[in-house]
């Protein structure tokens, strides 16, 4: 009984090879920047949406280009021995989700206050194999 279940995890994790996610928490940005950076990259491959992201004039591409290659060095980990160039990899996935607002008081006009708030994100990259 014992060896089934084992059996199924080592198909699992041999399934699983060519998947790799990374993931980037409570980002100081807002989400609705992020998303209009990450929109871009999805679903390119991972050479091509370097390129994308190191000459991109948005501050977020510059913490989206450092999570995809924290990917791919979890990819390299994962799969030793193997060359990142021949494996074709894309981004199969992205999504930016909201995180915590940080809430302040801006003094306004009568007495009053303006609400300000300071809006964060979680980001997860998902990389994959290009299935033909």
């Amino acid at each position: 009984m014992g060896s089934r279940k084992q059996d199924s995890a080592i198909a699992r994790k041999e399934a699983n090879k060519d998947v790799v996610k990374a993931s980037l928490n409570d980002c100081p940005s807002s989400p609705r920047k992020m998303r209009l950076v990450a929109d871009i990259i999805r679903g390119e491959q991972v050479d091509k949406a370097l390129y994308i992201l190191k000459y991109s004039k948005k501050e977020a591409s510059n913490k989206l280009e450092k999570l995809l290659l924290s990917a791919m060095a979890n990819w390299q980990v994962k799969n030793e021995g193997a060359d990142i160039e021949e494996a074709n990899l894309i981004i199969k996935e992205i999504f930016v989700d909201s995180a915590r607002q940080l809430k302040r008081l801006r003094p306004a006009p009568q007495g009053r206050g303006y609400r300000i708030r300071k809006r964060s994100n979680h980001v997860t990259l998902i990389l994959g194999n290009k299935e033909n």
